[in-house]
């Protein structure tokens, strides 16, 4: 089957399937949210971000932390695998 071929209805008449989707929305219907539009405005991909500013505390590492050497994520103690002769790793890591 050629999905490229135009395509013929049952009265032999060609279909254009941007037509048919046309036909076939609700009336009023854009494709998009608005409110999510308006929301999105200078936060698209490649959009220039120089401006603005990040406020994140920025927490050091707990006695009771370690960073896993596989995956380089800050664990509780408790993930800790049970082999204490290599460098620490987590039990996801470790299984």
């Amino acid at each position: 089957m050629d999905y490229d071929a135009p395509r013929e209805n049952e009265d032999g008449v060609n279909v254009n399937a941007t037509t048919d989707a046309e036909v076939r929305r609700p009336q009023g219907w854009t494709g998009f949210d608005e409110d999510e539009l308006v929301a999105a405005e200078g936060q698209l991909p490649g959009s220039d971000l120089s401006g603005e500013e990040l406020t994140i505390e920025v927490v050091p590492q707990q006695t009771d932390e370690f960073v896993c050497t596989c995956c380089f994520l800050v664990h509780h103690r408790s993930q800790l695998t049970g082999d204490v002769a290599g460098p620490p790793a987590c039990n996801e890591c470790g299984a």
